[in-house]
């Protein structure tokens, strides 16, 4: 496979055959976000492409029955060249399940809920994006490109396609200053968008990023460990989600949540408050064992 660079993928992908059919990241602008600053945004040609699933389907034959496309943002493909990929990607591997892909609000956006739907009937199964923060301050000062409606807009005609939805947010990512604020503002976004999935991961602050040179001139804080697990309290406490799956157990968390809410949302507050109390750093995962 003709990997370019590094090449992320969600947790759950695992299992997956990883095609990447973009490089980079259509914003690429996040001050928090390592991932793709050393690449420059483009889609890869049909030649590498159809090269990459041929060479894909030498090593592994008719067994693949899960697919996810990458980098950052393949969603912002046009939809004839997605619907291309898509249909290749049928007709060599007959046992296909599901295709997923990332996708941010403005590549959606740009996406009619037909358009989307007709991804659906490809098999695309599920959509990563990123909400970060619902909070307008923190989304301005990261430069993530969007406003919270914006996002909200994305979540319904993913729904409205009948595709999966898992939204990532990130704890601290307020710092210090706005952390309650962000904490309810992002359950209060995820609370309209209703996702099938949430996964919340805490923020870690990279040499090189925009975000750590304000850092290191004293613009942002990072909250503390269980300021951190705070946070985490607080959208769970407030959160009006429907039969969602809601995960903290992201290498870069202090404290592993898995819940399906609101089934389990009770047990988990109580588990973060005894956690909270105790201030027992026992409890956490060590630092040396947080990675992104």
């Amino acid at each position: 496979m003709n990997y370019e660079g590094l090449i992320i993928r969600p947790p759950s992908e695992a299992d997956s055959l990883i095609l990447q059919v973009t490089v980079g990241c259509s914003h690429n602008r996040c001050t928090f976000c390592p991932a793709y600053k050393q690449k420059q945004f483009r889609i890869k040609s049909e030649k590498d492409i159809r090269c990459d699933i041929e060479q894909a389907a030498r090593m592994y034959g008719d067994e693949v029955r899960r697919v996810f496309l990458c980098d950052g943002d393949p969603l912002i493909m046009p939809q004839e060249r997605l619907i291309e990929v898509l249909n290749l990607l049928h007709q060599t591997f007959p046992k296909l399940q599901r295709i997923g892909i990332y996708g941010n609000a403005k590549s959606i956006l740009r996406k009619s809920i037909e358009e989307l739907a007709a991804l659906r009937q490809k098999k695309l199964g599920i959509i990563y994006m990123g909400l970060e923060s619902g909070d307008p301050v923190v989304l301005d000062k990261v430069q993530k490109g969007v406003v919270p409606e914006q996002m909200i807009e994305a979540a319904r005609r993913v729904r409205e396609a009948t595709i999966k939805l898992n939204v990532t947010v990130l704890l601290g990512l307020g710092g210090r200053e706005r952390s309650r604020i962000h904490a309810q503002e992002t359950m209060r976004v995820l609370n309209k968008m209703q996702p099938n999935h949430v996964a919340a991961l805490t923020l870690m602050v990279v040499p090189g990023t925009p975000l750590y040179e304000q850092e290191q001139r004293g613009e942002f804080a990072l909250p503390d460990k269980f300021e951190l697990l705070a946070e985490l309290r607080t959208m769970i406490a407030e959160s009006a989600l429907d039969n969602c799956l809601f995960f903290s157990n992201h290498a870069s968390n202090y404290f592993p949540v898995q819940a399906r809410l609101p089934r389990d949302k009770d047990k988990i507050i109580r588990a973060l408050d005894a956690v909270i109390a105790s201030r027992d750093e026992r409890c956490l995962r060590s630092e040396f064992m947080r990675a992104l």
